[in-house]
């Protein structure tokens, strides 16, 4: 069922291209208009990468965008940069990291519904970011442009920013299916008590995908800060539900133990190339977020159905 699924995101990504060909022909298939598609889908993307495996896992991550925006702003503080860009790129690792980490405590061990959980940490997580950087845009310093670099140094035509996109993927594709830690979490989303019965630390286990989840987050705002030279308490509005989103479409089960990194990759392109084209065809963002909403519903519908469906 996974691989029918993939064949029709890769028909639906067809077909939005020919879309793109036909209403912006002067536009859509330029090199520059790629390669933005595809800067756009690395910041996403990456936080996809964290949030299949929490789902996958049997729970949900609420927090990721605001979490982003509190690694890029931490990052950019003057203090940080005084340091140089290494400094604020571990800083942002470690800032994302460590939120995650605090989310699969109170999950874990806290026995707080992920849900509520990552909730509260959206909220705090966001008014921290708008505390610390007083609601201003920081700006990244002329001296640490090694950041910025990330997002104007290209290789074969594409900013490296893509390529750590590229590598956060293949890392979390062979963490999910060729590794322990892969076959655990789809049976701790399975089946949470067979899995404990089986001799897997659920608590310890989750704590792990919650941290893994954050860390992507971490990445993320390197990305973020890259393209946009800044830091903000704004970056990541609704990442959460974009990420979601892709996650869903790419045939992972909200319900957890089943799912794929590959599809979440295809749903994230599906859902940067329809952004693309409501910005080059001068449609409203209401109008964006009401198809997206839609897209949600016919997936959930269509997993519904599959599930149904005997084999």
């Amino acid at each position: 069922m996974g691989e029918v699924r993939h064949v029709g995101l890769v028909v639906a990504l067809v077909l939005l291209a020919i879309v793109g060909l036909i209403t912006e022909p002067d536009n859509f298939a330029t090199s520059s208009n790629v390669v933005g598609i595809l800067a756009l889908a690395s910041t996403i993307g990456v936080i996809t990468v964290g949030m299949t495996f929490v789902i996958i896992g049997g729970g949900i991550d609420l927090s990721v965008g605001a979490l982003m925006a509190l690694a890029s702003v931490w990052a950019t503080t003057v203090a940080t940069q005084s340091y140089g860009p290494w400094v604020m790129a571990l800083c942002a690792i470690l800032v994302g990291a460590g939120a995650g980490l605090v989310n699969g405590l109170l999950i874990s061990y806290g026995r707080l519904v992920p849900f509520i959980a990552t909730l509260a940490m959206l909220v705090a997580a966001r008014g921290l970011a708008q505390r610390m950087s007083d609601r201003k845009t920081q700006l990244i310093r002329p001296e640490n442009d090694a950041i910025e670099a990330l997002s104007t140094t290209k290789v074969l035509g594409l900013p490296l920013v893509v390529f750590i996109f590229a590598a956060v993927a293949v890392a979390g594709w062979v963490l999910l299916n060729r590794t322990t830690f892969g076959r655990r979490t789809f049976a701790v989303g399975g089946n949470p008590e067979a899995a404990r019965l089986a001799g897997i630390n659920i608590r310890r286990h989750t704590l792990a995908l919650y941290a893994l989840s954050g860390l992507c987050c971490g990445i993320a705002a390197i990305i973020i800060m890259a393209r946009t030279t800044t830091g903000s308490s704004t970056h990541g509005d609704l990442y959460e539900l974009d990420a979601i989103a892709a996650v869903i479409i790419g045939g992972t089960l909200l319900t957890g133990g089943r799912g794929t990194l590959l599809g979440s990759i295809l749903g994230v392109l599906v859902f940067t190339l329809i952004t693309n084209l409501f910005i080059l065809n001068g449609l409203q963002t209401s109008d964006q977020l009401i198809a997206k909403g839609v897209i949600i519903v016919i997936a959930v519908l269509l997993q519904r159905r599959g599930l149904r469906t005997p084999t």
